[in-house]
């Protein structure tokens, strides 16, 4: 490795950022993937023993397979360039396994082969590692891939699809055959993929790690912020029942500041970017505030000022004034951490970034999923319901109207999607084997995966005190022992069946 690709990493690690315009949840997951890749690039430097092993590294390849645009029609010719990485470091010629990485809603890097459980994995079982970027993420989209008409070939059908042409380009690339089993990881909806991509072609993937999954594709999503409720009031990570009554208690006097008209005194308070302008923006205004609790459940311990312990820390704190003002200095401590200088409430905003289709090469497509979630999932968080401790502003209609002013899909297509969704897959039954389905009991979308064992081969693990998708990173000294556990577990499962392909696939 040289010096320069190594300054080039250092620099490119921390632009991957999102505008200032950006929803907080944006701006939350926008910086969850910095911090991914931040964590990989350390961990793999630690792994190789940087500065002198590094050395003497090989990076992965990059490379780009061409796709068709529309797997299901082959009349029609349009193709595009889907972006892939391999590292061949750990595999054993010619019969090793396969060890496939699924990308998902944001763009890939080389860290995806290089770093995290199933590269740990891979390097025990001497696994060739092959990743996948999503189409019409990162750099696998075409530059009007984003207009309305194009888009319309984004789907996890077509992202299946390309898994399996990508299987058959990586066997005939490295002569593979029966004796080099796969199997496949994948995290949140790439852990979704990679159950699916198990279930549609069991002939292809031998076996799938899906992480986070979830399966089935719900409209109104309110359990979403039920386990977050859970969570805030959950003490083994920091959270009470003080803590969650002080959150909820908070919303309401911000509700009823919103029902007395007193925008302005909000707009003062919570440092927005410009004035309410009526009931899309109060809609806004306190999403963005119900996203940093939100986003501090679902990434819990993965950004240091913005967890539950320290969320529930300022909002339980004796002496302060109140509630109201609690949040407000909750709001503050996101802001200094985002290095944001004010809030962007606008609706308007919300809906014209959405509607860019400008190409973005890293982080998060934002527009790219808030499609998929018209077309196929759903997923929205609500909270409407009585358990809610947000503002019930945050309502199902507000978050339809996107799709319409945004993409012209209409309520009822978002509701026969998502049951056809369910229909196509499974749901949480999806009847297949060999799948390890991985949930934390913190992450809110635990709701919408597999939690009980379905068969033998179908297994679920639940970890206690973990959010999402932590059992992919890599192995850290002060992991709590439940995260340890299901690992090492996850681990068992791997090599018994790395055991049964070799007895049932001819290996050695």
């Amino acid at each position: 490795m040289t010096a320069s690709w190594l300054q080039l990493c250092l620099l490119l690690l921390p632009l991957l950022g999102a505008s200032r315009g950006a929803r907080n949840f944006r701006q939350i997951r926008n910086k969850i993937h910095r911090l991914r890749e931040t964590e990989t690039f350390r961990s793999f430097y630690t792994r190789v023993g940087f500065p002198k092993g590094a050395l003497s590294y090989t990076p992965p390849a990059e490379g780009y397979i061409t796709q068709p645009l529309d797997h299901f029609n082959r009349r029609n010719n349009a193709t595009y360039r889907q972006r892939y990485w391999i590292n061949e470091e750990f595999w054993q010629r010619p019969d090793g396994p396969v060890f496939l990485y699924i990308g998902g809603e944001s763009s890939l890097s080389e860290f995806s082969v290089l770093s995290g459980q199933h590269v740990e994995l891979a390097q025990k079982h001497r696994a060739l590692l092959v990743s996948l970027e999503h189409r019409y993420y990162g750099t696998s989209i075409n530059r009007d891939g984003l207009a309305l008409e194009a888009i319309t070939f984004l789907s996890s059908q077509q992202a299946l699809a390309d898994l399996a042409a990508f299987h058959l380009f990586i066997s005939q690339k490295f002569s593979l055959s029966r004796r080099n089993p796969w199997i496949c990881f994948g995290g949140s909806y790439p852990g979704s993929l990679s159950a699916w991509f198990r279930l549609k072609f069991p002939h292809l993937v031998f076996a799938a790690v899906a992480s986070s999954a979830p399966v089935r594709a719900e409209l109104d999503f309110t359990d979403y912020n039920k386990v977050v409720a859970q969570s805030l009031s959950d003490a083994v990570i920091g959270g009470s029942a003080k803590c969650l009554d002080a959150v909820t208690r908070a919303f309401r006097a911000v509700d009823a500041l919103l029902q007395a008209g007193n925008g302005t005194q909000l707009e003062k308070d919570f440092s927005s970017c410009a004035a309410l302008q009526g009931p899309d923006d109060y809609a806004q205004f306190v999403s963005n505030l119900a996203d940093i609790f939100m986003g501090a459940v679902q990434y819990n311990r993965e950004i240091q000022s913005n967890n539950v312990q320290q969320l529930c820390r300022i909002m339980s704190a004796e002496g302060t004034a109140s509630v109201y003002e609690a949040l407000r200095k909750v709001n503050q401590v996101y802001m200094d951490s985002m290095g944001l200088s004010c809030v962007d409430n606008s609706y308007e905003s919300a809906v014209k970034d959405l509607s860019s289709t400008e190409v973005n090469p890293v982080g998060v497509g934002e527009r790219q999923w808030y499609y998929q979630t018209c077309t196929e999932f759903g997923y929205y968080q609500t909270c409407e319901g009585s358990s809610c401790p947000f503002s019930p502003l945050i309502t199902l209609q507000s978050q339809l109207d996107l799709c319409s002013r945004v993409f012209r899909i209409p309520v009822d297509s978002v509701e026969q999607s998502v049951r056809f969704t369910n229909e196509f897959y499974g749901a949480d039954h999806p009847k297949s084997s060999r799948i390890i389905f991985v949930n934390g009991d913190i992450d809110p979308w635990h709701a919408l995966s597999v939690l009980k064992n379905q068969s033998r081969s179908e297994i679920a693990i639940y970890i206690n005190g973990t959010a999402h998708c932590a059992n992919m990173s890599p192995s850290r000294p002060d992991d709590p022992p439940s995260l340890r556990e299901a690992r090492e577990e996850i681990a068992v499962h791997i090599a018994d069946w790395l055991k049964s392909a070799r007895r049932e696939l001819g290996g050695s």
